[in-house]
């Protein structure tokens, strides 16, 4: 399968580059970085997903996008929704152009951050986002929906927890998602014959997890690493109560409130 992947110079972007060709996949790279990573050597694109052009020639030719693409730091509402919103929708205009039938989306767990950690966290859950950053989120993943509606276009939301090689807090012993349960998590989502609509917490299978990997499972994300492992090496620190109040962790304290505009 050709896949397109945007952002494919950030972290997950290099770890499917490392992951995705041993499953068979072709990948295709579109990032701001002028220089290719590992895994994508061969079909390197430069520009920025807000430009219609450069994303319209990205998309032609391909089997599936993968779109990690945006900034993943708290910023003011409008540049929120430009860098997560805008850049969606460029994509999915340009994959009823091409006919491209399969987008996986990097959504995020601050689409529902402010969910309280009072039961286990299923994907049908209000959006409840902890941030701007969440509220970008959010209408990215109604944008999916609404294109699914419209076009009958596969599209899998992904609701990445921690992502990162190991945990390091004690929340992260529940949100990890490791780099090769990412790869997983990607290629169910783009081979699955029909999603539909679907969204899927992204997490691997922590024992201390409280997310519904259901979803996941169903179409075919079966993670296998566990946090646990990594345990031992967690050091407890004084904010781990509040941090584990909520979904999003401190990104429902008072250190990430700011002016919308």
């Amino acid at each position: 399968m050709k896949v397109l992947v945007t952002g494919a110079g950030g972290s997950i972007g290099r770890a499917l580059g490392l992951g995705l060709p041993d499953l068979g996949h072709d990948l295709r790279g579109l990032d701001l970085a002028p220089v290719p990573v590992p895994g994508y050597e061969h079909d390197w694109v430069v520009g920025d997903c807000l430009d219609a052009e450069t994303v319209d020639a990205a998309v032609r030719g391909v089997d599936a996008v993968v779109h990690l693409a945006g900034n993943p730091d708290e910023d003011s509402l409008p540049a929120a929704l430009a860098s997560h919103a805008h850049t969606t929708a460029h994509l999915l205009e340009a994959m009823v152009r091409h006919d491209v039938r399969r987008i996986a989306y990097a959504s995020s767990n601050h689409a529902v951050g402010r969910t309280p950690h009072d039961a286990p966290l299923t994907t049908s859950v209000r959006p409840r986002p902890d941030t701007f950053y969440g509220v970008a989120k959010v209408a990215g993943e109604a944008l999916l929906s609404l294109y699914v509606d419209r076009f009958a276009i596969g599209a899998v939301a992904m609701r990445i927890g921690t992502f990162a090689d190991a945990p390091e807090t004690v929340r992260q012993l529940s949100t990890w998602l490791s780099p090769a349960d990412t790869v997983r998590m990607v290629d169910a989502a783009i081979t699955h014959p029909d999603p539909g609509y679907t969204v899927v917490n992204g997490i691997s299978a922590n024992t201390r997890g409280w997310w519904d990997l259901e979803p996941g499972r169903a179409i075919g994300f079966d993670p296998r690493d566990d946090a646990e492992r990594h345990a031992d090496s967690i050091v407890a620190r004084p904010e781990d109560d509040v941090e584990d109040t909520f979904v999003g962790g401190p990104h429902v304290t008072s250190a990430y409130v700011r002016s919308a505009f």
